[in-house]
């Protein structure tokens, strides 16, 4: 088995395993991390403020490089192109042999149409149906934000003078190989080439193995795989919550006693407490609102924020300002709300029950019937301006603030130090999100809120579901940055064996199978008669044809058809209607006294540590002899001799 890993993001993994002839890619995710290098794109035409100035290089005058840098009060040097991507390698794998993906969660999806579309792409995509609908918003809340603010150029030669460049821009990754995003049309496509699954149902790959999902607890419909290939057990773990929130919890008896284990997407934010993080929030929501300031909150349109409207709605009605409102921009915002609310069967068990009584398992439902939660497509539509009233909570996105309507919000709320913006996705560093806009004024919170598991957590989990084999990141072997005293911030296994991997590597690891499952049709087994050898054994000698096809094999009787087939080798009927069968080891003596029988005067005979090597001169043959097997050389271009020797080994072994 070959293990590829196409992505430098653990996060955003992108993994292809090669394995008896199957090509399956685990997991696409999009690292999105590249577009903090630009300018934000600005979600109202022709209102764009101007806090960064054309930039060029020292010394430096080529016209080519004139409009694409531009540098920000915090002497940030930034690009003014629409964003581009960090998307998986491309040259590593072939796209086109890929047979399957398996998509873990909806974060992991958004790099789907550049992996399907215009690639050759032939194969089948898995995934769960909250995954394929929530995942759907994503793609094209991602494919809106940049869209309705379009950059007329399209900034490349930077990339040439990246040794001119400040950091962090001259720290760039391999920037040539970022991409630009998707149309729509593309985003639409790609998803036709989806098949929707349930959890534990089992999906047959080409013949060759089986696949299934199982929960991971970490959002609606996330998965951890399992793969069967003939007696070993290979698991995929991505994005898994041993947390209490309103997916369906983690399933871990699938998991266990796995052959190898694959491990990616722990937390990004391993010294954050999300408990501790979620209550600092709404403290200091709560303190933003007494002060008469609005709360800014970038995030994505499904995930944590549902929990966020959970908590901070309870929070803020034990404060005594439930009266105040709050707002869902996003042009999916409407489609995310609606449907969390009809996935009973992902949701965890306290969710579901409230299904039957009957009730909304979320109470944002009930937060939008009341009118406190309100939702709309876009900054710029009227109807929100009508009805904006401040002070109030603003959920808004894109968490990068590279575009959406989170930008608007940052440059209209900035100047006033009374609001207040809070970063709770742990994907962006905040101070790099917010350089464009400075000086801010308004006060900014980072309280990264991640409900995947951390590093303590999946040393545990690892331990109960004692793998045979690890794979795992490099990163993941290392303390992260700023933690280097800190062991806790690894995974340390060292009751097993652990490979690790990293971005552009592949590596090897023997499955070794030794046993294959080779069914009988009815018509064979009602053939075959059990005779008693001794107490409690039974043996059978049969005839059969093996049957392969599609990487499955299968026992049959023998037909009439192949007896007639007119070029049936005499040898090959005398193999079918044999009725003895040769076992054990070769009587080298009684094989040597054959041989002189059959005229052979020169057989000569040596001994080495595994067995015997017979040298037969005139013959130009030789012959290999060890405890398990018998290997013939024969250089002798004569049918007859070969069958002859073939009959005199059979002869010399034990037979019934």
């Amino acid at each position: 088995m070959k293990v590829y890993c196409l992505s430098e993001d653990p996060n955003k993994p992108c993994f292809v395993i090669k394995l008896k002839s199957v090509t399956i890619m685990l997991d696409c995710g999009l690292s999105a991390h590249s577009v903090l290098n630009f300018l934000p794109l600005y979600p109202i035409p022709d209102w764009k403020p101007n806090k960064a100035a054309a930039w060029i290089p020292k010394n430096f005058s080529d016209p080519q490089i004139e409009g694409e840098l531009n540098e920000c009060m915090t002497n940030q040097v930034l690009v003014n192109s629409a964003p581009e991507f960090m998307t998986p390698l491309t040259k590593l794998v072939d796209f086109a042999d890929i047979d399957v993906i398996l998509v873990s969660n909806y974060m992991t999806m958004l790099a789907l149409p550049f992996i399907t579309e215009n690639t050759g792409f032939k194969g089948v995509v898995y995934m769960t149906e909250p995954t394929l609908h929530i995942g759907k918003l994503f793609l094209e809340e991602l494919v809106d934000f940049v869209e309705q603010s379009p950059k007329p150029n399209v900034a490349k030669y930077w990339k040439e003078i990246l040794h001119l460049l400040p950091p962090p821009l001259c720290n760039s990754f391999k920037p040539h190989t970022w991409k630009q995003l998707y149309s729509l049309a593309q985003v639409n496509s790609s998803l036709t080439r989806v098949q929707m699954i349930s959890y534990d149902q089992k999906i047959e790959i080409t013949g060759a193995l089986t696949v299934t999902a199982v929960s991971s607890g970490y959002c609606l419909g996330s998965s951890n795989w399992v793969i069967y290939l003939e007696s070993k057990k290979l698991v995929y773990v991505s994005n898994t919550s041993t947390l209490t929130t309103h997916p369906r919890p983690m399933d871990q008896v699938n998991l266990k006693n796995a052959d190898l284990m694959l491990l990616s997407s722990l937390t990004q934010a391993p010294a954050a407490n999300p408990d501790s993080m979620l209550g600092e929030l709404c403290l200091s929501v709560a303190v933003t609102l007494r002060n008469n300031g609005s709360v800014l909150i970038p995030c994505y349109p499904s995930g944590v924020v549902y929990d966020l409207f959970e908590c901070l709605s309870s929070h803020l009605d034990s404060t005594a300002l439930g009266q105040i409102p709050m707002y869902f921009i996003s042009p999916v915002a409407h489609s995310s709300l609606e449907y969390s609310n009809i996935l009973a069967e992902w949701l965890s068990q306290s969710k579901q029950n409230k299904v039957y009584f009957p009730e909304e398992p979320f109470p944002h439902a009930q937060l939008v019937k009341s009118g406190r939660l309100k939702h709309f497509k876009h900054v710029y539509t009227d109807d929100l301006w009508n009805d904006l009233r401040q002070p109030c909570v603003v959920f808004c996105g894109h968490p990068s603030l590279r575009f959406g309507d989170v930008v608007h919000f940052v440059e209209y709320w900035g100047t006033n130090p009374q609001n207040t913006i809070i970063f709770t996705e742990p994907e962006f560093p905040y101070l790099e999100a917010l350089a464009p806009f400075q000086p801010l004024s308004m006060k900014a919170m980072h309280c990264p809120i991640d409900t995947s598991m951390n590093f303590t957590q999946a040393n545990k989990m690892i331990k109960d579901l004692k793998p045979a084999v690890l794979i795992l990141p490099e990163c993941y072997a290392i303390p992260p940055a700023g933690f280097g005293h800190k062991n806790e911030f690894v995974i340390d296994q060292v009751d097993r064996k652990v490979l690790t991997i990293k971005r552009g590597e592949v590596i090897s690891e023997k499955l070794d199978i030794k046993t294959v499952n080779v069914p009988f049709t009815t018509e064979m087994v009602v053939s075959v008669t059990l005779n008693e050898l001794q107490s409690g054994l039974k043996a059978s000698k049969f005839t059969a044809v093996l049957d392969t096809k599609d990487n499955k094999y299968k026992l049959d009787i023998l037909r009439d058809d192949l007896l007639a087939n007119k070029t049936t080798e005499p040898y090959l009927l005398e193999t079918l209607f044999k009725k003895t069968y040769e076992w054990g080891q070769l009587d080298i003596d009684r094989f040597l006294r054959a041989l002189t029988n059959e005229g052979v005067s020169d057989p000569k005979i040596e001994h080495n540590t595994h067995g015997y090597t017979i040298h037969l001169k005139s013959e130009d043959t030789l012959i290999q002899v060890d405890d398990k097997s018998t290997h013939i050389f024969c250089e002798k271009m004569d049918k007859n001799w070969r069958l002859k020797l073939r009959s005199i080994v059979m002869e010399c072994l034990n037979s019934f």
